[in-house]
């Protein structure tokens, strides 16, 4: 039997288009711009039993991270100043960080592992993470945990 308390995190683009009508309907409720779940659900184009059946298995990362501790790992080049452009973006997002640690660079690849705790309310884990993945010399970014 399946452990109904495990959690993934999946990029959007794994996800089927029904559980991102569902993350829409919950958004658009959220906003009170709609009266009724039918109505929400008839506006993006489910059933309102599609909706029922997954609205409390699946909300945005972001939603689930705002004053919470996350662990990154990071595959980055061996680069002068390429630590200090992932610092950056942490440092934008308002963020405190807990632990860091840089291993020895082989082959010209060095691995970062970060905590970081958001505070900022309006901080989306999401973001941090895609900032990161854009500086040139990162190679991934994985969440390795959040609490």
């Amino acid at each position: 039997m399946e452990d109904a308390a495990s959690y993934y995190v999946v990029k959007k683009r794994a996800l089927p288009e029904v559980l991102l009508k569902v993350v829409e309907v919950n958004r658009l409720l959220g906003t009170q711009k709609v009266l009724s779940v039918q109505e929400a659900a008839e506006r993006v184009g489910i059933s309102r039993s599609s909706y029922y059946k997954y609205k409390d298995d699946i909300f945005p990362f972001h939603d689930s991270t705002q004053g919470k501790t996350i662990t990154l790992a990071c595959r980055m080049d061996d680069e002068p100043g390429l630590l200090s452009d992932v610092l950056k973006v942490v440092a934008d997002f308002h963020a405190n960080i807990l632990t860091i640690h840089q291993t020895i660079p082989i082959n010209g690849i060095a691995s970062l592992s970060l905590s970081i705790q958001l505070l900022d309310a309006g901080s989306d884990a999401s973001g941090l993470v895609s900032g990161i993945e854009q500086i040139s010399g990162v190679h991934n970014v994985k969440v390795l945990g959040m609490e």
